[in-house]
């Protein structure tokens, strides 16, 4: 983007330059022609190289413009990647969140069940809720994997359409 920047510069740097160049000639014509009209041929070749350098000035104001909307398309995808992929991360973090606190159950259910055990005390209830515990840990824990070959599916899925294209 600097070097596009750099060049506009340089491009109304000249354009200033020749404009100077010509309001010099009209406005300062030589001792010799000070009652008659600039120089035509002198006046000819500052005006084509005046148009030249307006040409070259639309190509890469052109040039700058296919730049621009080509960095801004890039952007834009970019930004829906980001998007995606924090979606995607907060789901994760939920899920976490979720397994973590279906395990810390768990281990609790599971330590209440060894102490009943202990003292001899089977319970059906601590059994039941252990069980319970263990098959909502095993959700999560499948819920979670789901989610990770989701993520990857949906970030492979381009690349094997573009294999494809090409």
């Amino acid at each position: 983007m600097s070097d596009i920047t750099e060049l506009e510069g340089r491009i109304n740097a000249a354009l200033e330059r020749i404009g100077r160049g010509v309001e010099a000639l009209i406005a300062a014509p030589d001792d010799d022609q000070a009652t008659a009209d600039p120089d035509p041929e002198a006046l000819e070749r500052l005006k084509e190289a005046l148009e030249a350098e307006k040409s070259a000035n639309a190509q890469l104001e052109e040039r700058v413009r296919a730049i621009r909307e080509k960095q801004e398309g890039h952007i834009r995808k970019l930004e829906a990647r980001l998007e995606r992929r924090t979606a995607r991360a907060e789901e994760a973090e939920g899920q976490i969140a979720r397994l973590r606190r279906v395990n810390a159950e768990l281990r609790d259910n599971n330590a209440a069940l060894r102490a009943a055990n202990a003292k001899g005390l089977g319970d059906a209830h601590l059994v039941n809720k252990s069980m319970q515990a263990e098959l909502e840990a095993l959700r999560t824990l499948r819920d979670t994997d789901r989610g990770e070959l989701d993520a990857l599916i949906g970030e492979l899925a381009p690349l094997a359409g573009e294999s494809s294209n090409a």
